[in-house]
Formats: C-alpha cells, structure tokens, sequence
C-alpha cells in the first residue's frame, strides 16, 4: 500500500513539474508577440480632403408656386389668368351701289361720269371723287372700279347701269287735325227710387228734385246727415 503511494506521489510530482513548463513556454511567447506588436509601426495615411456640402439657394415665394397651384380646393381657382379678348366686331356691311347712267367725254378735258345714288337726283362726277361712301377709281369701256374703306370694288358697267334708283320720296301729306268732340254732357240724375242695395232699402240722390218725406213707387225718400256731408236714401212703405 506505501508503495502504491509513493508511485502516485512521483507521477503526481511528473505532471506540476511538465504543467509548470509548459506554462512559462506560453507566457514567454505571449511576451514575444506583444513585444512583436508593440514594435511594429504602421505608416500613417493623410486624411481625405474635406469637400464642403453645397449650400442650400435662397427661399423665395416663387419656390412655392407649384405647391399652391397643386394644393387648391377647387380647379378653377387657378393663378393664371387668362385674359379673353372679345372677337373684332364684324365690318360694316357695303351700301348699295351707285347707278351709272353714262360718260362724257369732249376729249380736251378729263371724262365727266353720271352716277345716283340712291334716291339723289344724277350728277357729273371725275375720276377721284366721292360718290356716298364710294370713291370713283377708274372706268374703263368694260368696267368701273369704285373704292370703299380701302377696299377696291369691280364691277362691269352693265351690272352698275342695271341698278334701279330708288324713286324720290313725297312729303306725306299733314294729316288734318280730327275735330274734338265736346266731351258729353253729365247725364241728370235719376229721379225716384234707385237700385235695391240688398239692406232694405234703395239707393238714393240727394239733388233728384224729390222732396225729403214724398213717397215714390211705395218708398219714402228719408235724408239724413252723415260726416261727409248730407245723403239720403228710400226706405219701404210699412
């Protein structure tokens, strides 16, 4: 039994003697790298370039116009505003046309035309007057050429003969003056007993000659006063 022991003590003894090795061969390597680490050096790297962030533009009212125009309670509501400009009124329509009635021509002097218009009596007209509204151009065999409002009018000379003028208009005779009836006499009031008033009694005027108390037709004539003045009416015979 001693025996046994003391061969435990010395394997026991073998492995804190191999444990203890082995463990200061670990720190002495632990020490090796972090003097290892510690010595080395690592080269130093320039720092970025420092780009400043782009400033942010100026607030302005106009920045915010999209926002308005989007965030509207109703579409017609709109900023823009459209301006409606009302068509030109049309021009005005051509007045009749003269009537041509013929040209004369003494050959020394520049042609004299004949032109009416309307119901006017003819007369002579040259080249560059005003004939109404129309200004005498040329004439030709064939045509006339009349201006009106810087419009230039052709016409043949058959077309401006084959106007009719309108005839001269009369002064209306004055109408005499109807006679005025005299305005009819008022008609005399009725004497006697008037309409039924449908209270018992007639109806009566108080200036139809008959006398306050007379009977008349079975009614007795009764005047009385009232705040509008004297009146009267008929009253049955009981």
């Amino acid at each position: 039994m001693r025996r046994k022991l003391l061969v435990l003590n010395f394997v026991l003894a073998g492995v804190v003697i191999w444990g203890s090795v082995r463990f200061r061969q670990e720190w002495l390597a632990s020490k090796a790298r972090e003097k290892a680490t510690l010595a080395h050096r690592v080269p130093s790297v320039p720092a970025p370039k420092f780009t400043p962030s782009p400033l942010d533009p100026p607030i302005t009212a106009s920045g915010y116009a999209d926002i308005a125009n989007k965030m509207l309670f109703d579409k017609s509501r709109n900023p823009v505003v459209v301006e409606v400009v009302p068509p030109p009124p049309p021009p005005p329509p051509m007045p009749p046309l003269p009537t041509y009635h013929g040209m004369m021509n003494l050959g020394d002097t520049q042609p004299t035309m004949f032109f009416s218009q309307g119901a006017a009596a003819t007369q002579p007209y040259h080249i560059g007057d005003m004939i109404g509204q129309f200004k005498l151009v040329s004439v030709s065999s064939v045509e006339i050429v009349l201006d009106w409002n810087g419009k230039e009018v052709h016409k043949s000379i058959d077309e401006l003969s084959s106007i009719k003028s309108a005839p001269p208009q009369e002064a209306a005779p004055e109408r005499s003056a109807a006679p005025v009836q005299a305005a009819a006499a008022p008609a005399p009031p009725k004497s006697g007993p008037g309409d039924d008033t449908g209270r018992g009694f007639r109806a009566c005027s108080s200036n139809d000659g008959v006398a306050d108390g007379a009977v008349v037709d079975g009614f007795r004539k009764v005047s009385y006063a009232t705040p509008f003045g004297s009146a009267c009416r008929y009253e049955p015979v009981k």
